[in-house]
């Protein structure tokens, strides 16, 4: 079997090279900060939802000078709906430090970028490569699916991922380094995906072990994925006299850190009796259930709001209900609001 060729790889990049909106033309080296941003957006995040949210960052904030510049409220807010919050978090942190330490340039090798907020072994690696050329092998999911394939790695990936790394950097180029992590990532969002990789188009078919056996199709192995747990909580409606509602922001560590939200209880393992929750309302008011609850999934566990609602006055941050939408609600919040709208009118 042949030994896996990064020029053939690289060929093949050159001809189907994706023209994506971060993705500097051929030839050109690519802007540091578009290049950071964009992978911080794509942690856990598809290249199609995330197109439309870099091009308003950009658009908003064209370098990383200007974001560093920008509030954090400002920041949450455009970043709504894209999700795992606490990336936007350290992209403030992360802008702020390259300005303060780094006089807004970005440093080039990877030690010195994974001391920045935000940005882990495989960010760091993939600034590195793309931006600034270096020989840094950037691994993310794409990749270990390649090199597990190319290689038949039989373990799952939760186990294999060393062993993956120091395959797949015993594969990056000393030239073209950037663009070779860039076709890597290409050849598995494209050929080498997930389910029916279309191995006739790889590049790479002739040397991979898992085609040439018959096991694409079930290669990398699945790792059990352990049952997400299911928490409650009590989400309070308050309104007052002018229809305007209330609103929190919620701390800046843990789970949606500094966005806005409508007041809740705490949420935990055991559902909520009504009279226990109305006791840490944010108001002494008379509370009434609406039908119905919200139901929204985490990464690591689901959760149960039911609502209720009632009118008084109350310290904190009011809005009417039609001017939300310039709040930094996440999405959950965006259900809770369009649920206790459309029961109060029903």
């Amino acid at each position: 079997m042949e030994t896996p060729d990064p020029a053939a790889l690289l060929l093949w990049y050159d001809r189907h090279r994706r023209a994506l909106p971060w993705r500097a033309p051929a030839g050109v080296r690519p802007d540091p900060y578009r290049v950071w941003l964009s992978e911080i957006m794509l942690q856990q995040t598809t290249v199609a939802t995330v197109g439309p949210y870099f091009d308003r960052f950009v658009a908003r904030w064209p370098d990383v000078s200007a974001l560093a510049a920008a509030s954090l409220d400002e920041i949450l807010q455009l970043w709504q709906g894209l999700g795992y919050y606490a990336r936007a978090r350290n992209l403030h942190a992360c802008a702020r430090a390259v300005v303060e330490r780094h006089r807004g340039a970005f440093p080039e090798d990877p030690p010195a970028l994974r001391t920045l907020p935000g940005i882990g072994a495989y960010t760091a690696a993939a600034i590195a490569a793309i931006a600034f050329d270096r020989q840094a092998a950037a691994i993310d999911g794409n990749v270990e699916r390649v090199v597990a394939r190319l290689y038949a790695v039989p373990e799952p990936l939760a186990v294999a991922k060393p062993h993956l790394g120091a395959l797949a950097a015993a594969l990056v180029p000393e030239e073209r380094a950037g663009d070779f992590a860039q076709a890597l990532m290409d050849l598995g969002a494209t050929i080498c995906t997930p389910r029916r990789p279309r191995c006739v188009l790889c590049p790479w078919r002739a040397c991979c072990a898992a085609a040439r056996a018959g096991l694409a199709d079930t290669l990398p192995a699945p790792t059990e994925k352990p049952d997400r747990s299911l928490r409650y909580g009590v989400a309070f409606w308050l309104t007052r006299s002018d229809g305007a509602v209330l609103l929190r922001r919620r701390p800046e560590k843990g789970l949606l850190g500094g966005m806005t939200e409508i007041p809740s209880t705490p949420w935990r393992r055991a559902p909520w009796a009504l009279d226990e929750a109305i006791e840490i309302a944010p108001a002494a008011t008379n509370w009434a259930p609406l039908p119905g609850t919200v139901r929204h999934g985490f990464t690591h566990f689901r959760l149960e709001l039911a609502i209720m609602a009632g009118s008084g006055e109350a310290a904190g941050l009011w809005s009417q209900v039609d001017r939300l939408g310039e709040h930094a609600l996440p999405t959950l919040m965006k259900k809770v609001a369009r649920h206790a709208v459309s029961a109060l009118a029903g």
